[in-house]
């Protein structure tokens, strides 16, 4: 680890950027260390998205200086950052789909003699790559980037930063879609470029993760610099006070519950919404479940047990091969998303951007989208109708935007997912289904979003949240499903359901298993 007496690599100075007025960094002053992990936290807005562009030249600082090394510098371009030795990595990479994890990997830098591409010599030096990293097996030159997951996504990015010469390597949220194996190849993979004297910046909303590796925790609150912390010195309750300016304490505390026990108003709130009987897939395979009115299902399990594959089941994106979706009582044919919707069922999937979200559109476009049906007569939309539904929802759940009007694309993560929920707010399905709904959302924004999720479960709505973070499962839930290998593993209610005994039933072998009790 390096000392406060090592000169920095990069300094960031008094840097300031402004977008339509609205201030998203005020003058930050920030120094990336070699040999050193700094961690950047904050909500969603605060300006952590904002300075990485900045630092890769993917926008210029309307004031303030970088300085590289001690010298002033300019990136004009992300290939003036790379060829400096800086180099970021988002949390959803740009990925080529019609060419191979080889060439994305090594995109620019393919190998090649007398003028023709020497695809075997790419294919080896890319499979070198994946066993000195620790990725073997994880993925396959030869696949092409149309047919890759999102983790997959986020190690062919990975590998471009490790395969280059970086002096400033950051990470934006990078273990988002890593399973737990890869999440640690990852982390032995920074600490040895610590050890190498790299200078990392690691973004990320899991406080695990920051004090895993974090040296020094640096925090954004509305664009500005609040404060550098040693992680040695401080705990998680000092960080969300800073990122937010409250005690979040109980953000996790449901003050309504559809639990068996203690129903939300009366004996109706145990009435079945959504029953699944036998639903089977090519991923899923004869998946008994029902959730009830006002009742919030967790649907737990490792990467790959099947949570994703069984929502798209449910709401028509793939189709059944066996068993039935039932909503109200009355059994559904589902050809398409659309047939779902109609039978009053929501989905906001893990992927916002790529399945929700149309990203060159505005707010008012995304929030009213499964409702313009009902704003429209005569096929055409009634805009004073829209604009005050969209401005009702906006307000409600505190969209930070400038305006309704303005490109989706350019809101925070925490504020798109917010967008998303507004929309299904707007229609009142009967049944919303969320997976991951806080995945790469700041805590403030968490907090914003389990209170929205509780208000739905109140009204009456019948919710199936899928997550990967076990706190939030066991702190939203009613009843706790496990899946494993597409199937159900077990279910737990949520007096008896704990960290340990979810993880005991998402890794059992199911042989062994028997009753989810």
């Amino acid at each position: 680890m390096t000392t406060t007496s090592t000169p920095p690599t990069l300094v960031a100075e008094g840097i300031g950027k402004s977008f339509a007025g609205v201030h998203a960094l005020t003058d930050v002053t920030l120094e990336i260390r070699p040999g050193e992990v700094l961690a950047l936290m904050g909500e969603n807005g605060a300006g952590k998205s904002t300075l990485l562009k900045i630092l890769s030249g993917d926008q210029p600082p309307d004031t303030g200086t970088l300085r590289m090394h001690g010298e002033p510098v300019t990136f004009s371009s992300p290939a003036d950052a790379m060829a400096a030795g800086v180099r970021v990595i988002y949390q959803e990479p740009e990925i080529v789909p019609h060419v191979s994890v080889a060439e994305n990997v090594y995109i620019g830098r393919l190998p090649a003699t007398a003028r023709r591409f020497n695809r075997r010599a790419l294919r080896e030096r890319v499979r070198a790559d994946l066993e000195r990293t620790g990725f073997t097996g994880a993925i396959d030159p030869d696949t092409l980037g149309s047919r890759l997951s999102a983790a997959q996504r986020q190690l062919i990015e990975i590998l471009r930063a490790l395969t280059s010469d970086t002096a400033v390597l950051a990470f934006d949220e990078p273990t988002s879609s890593l399973s737990d194996a890869e999440t640690e190849s990852l982390f032995r993979l920074i600490r040895e470029l610590r050890e190498s004297g790299v200078a990392i910046v690691y973004v990320s909303h899991r406080m695990k993760e920051i004090f895993e590796l974090a040296d020094r925790i640096a925090v954004l609150r509305d664009g500005r610099l609040i404060g550098v912390r040693p992680a040695a010195e401080t705990d998680e309750e000092e960080l969300v006070r800073m990122m937010v300016g409250r005690d979040l304490s109980s953000m996790f505390q449901r003050r309504h519950t559809g639990a068996a026990d203690q129903p939300v108003a009366s004996t109706e709130s145990r009435r079945p919404v959504l029953e699944l009987r036998g639903v089977t897939s090519d991923d899923v395979s004869d998946v008994d479940l029902v959730v009830h009115a006002g009742e919030v299902v967790g649907l737990a399990g490792l990467v790959g047990a099947g949570r994703s594959e069984l929502a798209r089941a449910v709401v028509g994106d793939v189709p059944l091969r066996g068993g039935q979706v039932v909503v109200n009582g009355r059994p559904l044919r589902l050809r398409t998303p659309g047939d779902a919707v109609a039978a009053g069922i929501g989905f906001a999937p893990e992927e916002r951007k790529a399945d929700a979200l149309l990203m060159h559109r505005t707010v008012r476009d995304n929030l009213s989208l499964a409702v313009l049906d009902r704003l429209s007569r005569l096929r055409f939309v009634r805009t004073r109708a829209e604009r005050e539904l969209v401005d009702r929802y906006v307000e409600q759940l505190r969209v930070r935007t400038p305006s309704p009007e303005q490109q989706i694309r350019k809101l925070s993560g925490g504020n798109q997912q917010k967008v998303v929920l507004a929309r299904w707010l707007a229609r009142r399905p009967d049944v919303l289904i969320l997976d991951e709904p806080t995945r790469g959302v700041d805590v403030g924004a968490k907090a914003e979003i389990y209170a929205i999720i509780d208000e739905l479960a109140a009204s009456g709505v019948a919710l199936l949240v899928i997550s990967s973070e076990l706190p939030e499962v066991l702190g939203l839930s009613d009843r706790i499903v496990v899946m494993q290998n597409g199937r159900i593993a077990g279910e737990l209610d949520r007096d008896e359901a704990t960290e340990e005994r979810i993880l005991a039933l998402a890794i059992a072998d199911h042989a062994a298993e028997g009753a989810s009790r």
